[in-house]
């Protein structure tokens, strides 16, 4: 085999490969890309209570945050992500991903059950909000665990139904 074929040989199965990766990286954008546009992904980016409901199993939440004490004072981020600016956008990174997991692929617990983490993220914006109030009620040292404000305040963000 000559220098030039081999030569030819090596641009052809090289463009091969960065055809296959281009197909690639293309099919995956365009699947990402409808993905987004289907499922609203624009709204997630938003402060709205009404993306919520982009997914129909969230109606019941939306509904019972209508009827709570905190509809007028407080919508579903403000109490569901981090007050902190890069924590908020990691929450609602990290949720997003896991809630279009588990809607996709149907694997989700019905009701829907808060993730200790997320249950941490609540605590906290109730402290945020409510540090005048509760500052009294945190540990004395560092090892002592302060009780979480939905053991006796569940129905505040989301009224019973």
């Amino acid at each position: 085999m000559t220098f030039r074929q081999r030569k030819y040989r090596l641009l052809t199965l090289a463009g091969g490969a960065y055809f296959l990766l281009a197909a690639g990286i293309g099919l995956t954008s365009g699947v990402g890309f409808f993905t987004f546009g289907y499922g609203h992904g624009a709204s997630y980016l938003s402060n709205s209570p009404t993306t919520c409901v982009n997914c129909h199993i969230m109606q019941p939440y939306y509904d019972t945050w209508q009827n709570s004490s905190h509809h007028h004072v407080a919508v579903c981020n403000d109490c569901h992500l981090s007050h902190h600016p890069i924590g908020k956008w990691m929450t609602k990174a990290d949720n997003g991903f896991f809630h279009s997991l588990a809607f996709t692929l149907n694997d989700f617990h019905e009701p829907i059950r808060i993730k200790p983490r997320n249950r941490q993220v609540t605590q906290d914006a109730c402290v945020f909000c409510h540090r005048d109030i509760v500052h009294q009620m945190f540990p004395t040292t560092p090892d002592r665990d302060m009780l979480m404000c939905v053991n006796c305040h569940s129905d505040v963000g989301h009224a019973l139904r």
